[in-house]
């Protein structure tokens, strides 16, 4: 079966979970054609990225008249259907928060895509995300295009669920995917009870060979702390620094890495400098998985105080690498980390229970860090295995297409 993958951007620095589906579904006998708007002229730092840009097709690399050409091609093509999907990007436009031009350029977006698709046919199409990347899917199913499906991470889907039009991008999918059963029950609010049968949990996952070997390497006896993510407001980085002046004013040592870049960096710096951290936080800027997983596996613990998510894949990737988390108990969170177990559950926002947390952890033993993260790796194995989750979503796709 030969099925496609739509992303908006890909490969990239924060979706290699999505990498490793796809890989992972070709273990399954899945042949997947990699589709994306945008991303061939990216500077990428995983070799394994590289090797993904090169296999795929980017629909905006012909520019504006590649898709003005792709739209009268299908127009010409199939007239009746061309009309219909218009009408759909019209009504897709009202209350979305962009205006109708935007829903036009998806238009023309699905009809490169049908393009691409008839000298590459596949019986399925798959997108990431309920935002744009879903409805310009819809809009070549629309145009006659195959079957569609979409995977929904959160948080921007269930904080837009209305102006994303996701009730009717579920209603019109062969099947829907969320990351979390929390995931699952935010696609159920907007759903009639009949159409929640469309709705599967598939978890993200991890290749074994990512942890493979975990166990030689034990926690080090040292106050360093890693946070991994994008810097923005999401991840809650600001309300890390107020509860790092906290343990600064209370003499407690620690140091912190933050692993990513993002649109909030320069707001970060500056609460590092107000605070006089400097020589306490280190900012990376985007790593490689492979320095993602050194700066783990150098940390005592992993924090992410986010105040918004799915599920996030490093608290996957930390407790892989038998590293106890500090997280914040909200979205899918709850369903992995299980506070006193394998980490720290504290409400998101709460600068003093966030602080009391990374006290803990830095006065906890080392073989008591070192017990949790053994339970976390085995959690991990249990519920978040690439190939167990790559497996249902073959069987979603073989049942579906």
């Amino acid at each position: 079966m030969k099925v496609a993958y739509f992303i908006n951007q890909y490969p990239k620095v924060s979706h290699s979970f999505i990498r490793r589906e796809i890989l992972a579904l070709e273990k399954q006998g899945i042949e997947v054609l990699r589709l994306a708007l945008r991303g061939w002229s990216e500077k990428l730092v995983d070799p394994q990225d590289v090797a993904e840009q090169s296999q795929t097709f980017y629909v905006l690399r012909q520019g504006a008249y590649g898709l003005l050409g792709a739209l009268l091609a299908q127009l010409i093509r199939t007239p009746v259907a061309f009309v219909q999907a218009v009408l759909l990007a019209w009504r897709m436009s009202r209350g979305s928060g962009r205006s109708l031009p935007y829903h036009f350029v998806y238009l023309a977006e699905a009809c490169q895509i049908l393009g691409h698709l008839r000298h590459h046919p596949v019986q399925h199409i798959h997108a990431h995300f309920g935002t744009n990347s879903t409805e310009i899917v819809m809009l070549a199913r629309a145009l006659g295009g195959p079957p569609y499906s979409f995977t929904v991470h959160g948080p921007e889907e269930f904080d837009h669920p209305a102006a994303l039009h996701i009730p009717a991008k579920i209603q019109n999918a062969a099947f829907v995917v969320a990351i979390s059963s929390f995931g699952r029950s935010q696609l159920y609010r907007w759903v009639p009870h009949e159409q929640w049968k469309r709705i599967h949990v598939v978890h993200c996952g991890l290749e074994k060979s990512f942890y493979a070997g975990a166990e030689s390497s034990p926690v080090a006896d040292t106050p360093r702390l890693v946070c991994v993510g994008r810097l923005c407001e999401q991840k809650g980085q600001l309300i890390l620094m107020e509860a790092l002046q906290l343990l600064k004013r209370q003499g407690i040592a620690f140091e912190l890495v933050l692993a990513g870049d993002g649109e909030m960096r320069a707001e970060i710096e500056q609460a590092v400098a107000r605070h006089d951290m400097q020589q306490n936080v280190r900012i990376t800027g985007w790593i490689s998985s492979d320095q993602v997983r050194d700066e783990l596996q150098a940390a005592r613990v992993m924090v992410l105080p986010s105040f918004a998510e799915g599920l996030p894949v490093v608290i996957m990737e930390a407790m892989a690498l038998e590293r106890p988390v500090v997280t914040t108990s909200i979205a899918g969170i709850p369903e992995l980390v299980r506070h006193g177990l394998d980490g720290w559950l504290v409400a998101a926002g709460d600068v003093e229970a966030l602080a009391s947390a990374l006290i803990e952890a830095l006065r906890t033993d080392v073989a008591e860090l070192q017990n949790m993260g053994r339970r976390g790796r085995q959690r991990v194995n249990l519920r978040h295995d690439i190939d167990t989750e790559a497996a249902k979503l073959a069987k979603l796709f073989r049942g579906q297409a």
